[in-house]
């Protein structure tokens, strides 16, 4: 009986509560919600979209438990955040990883070896010309000899 009383008033508070909401335009701009008092709790509606949940208090929290197509609209979003999140740590785990077109491209070692050996000779030899550069900068600071 109570739950018919529940139902009867969430259903004539709809019509009330969307006239109530036509007139005040600006309050509907700022509040989302709108509580009305049962005898068992309450019923929440959205004031933007006109959706009903009703409502409970227990422990001192109220308690709104989703209609059916909230609930299935909450769970296909669930569906597609669990799929998001494995993609982006599927991601995440393939990062240290290097892709088989780079690996590929990579030297073989004795390539290595070989391009390792050009460094050291061109840098041995641009040392010794530094060098000779350096020694023939010391010979033109020197004093000129008196005879």
């Amino acid at each position: 009986m109570s739950r018919t009383r529940t139902l009867f008033a969430a259903v004539t508070a709809v019509p009330l509560l969307a006239i109530a909401g036509s007139t005040g335009a600006f309050a509907e701009d700022t509040v989302s919600y709108s509580l009305e008092k049962t005898e068992t709790g309450y019923i929440r509606l959205n004031n933007k979209t006109g959706e009903m949940s009703i409502c409970q208090e227990k422990s001192g929290q109220l308690i709104c438990k989703l209609a059916t197509e909230e609930r299935k609209a909450y769970e296909e979003d669930l569906a597609d955040l669990k799929t998001r999140v494995a993609k982006l740590e599927e991601a995440v785990a393939s990062i240290g990883k290097i892709p088989p077109v780079i690996r590929d491209a990579l030297p073989s070692d004795e390539e290595f070896e070989k391009g390792l050996s050009y460094m050291e000779k061109f840098m041995r030899r641009f040392m010794g010309i530094a060098k000779e550069f350096e020694n023939d900068d010391k010979g033109s600071k020197a004093e000129p000899q008196k005879t």
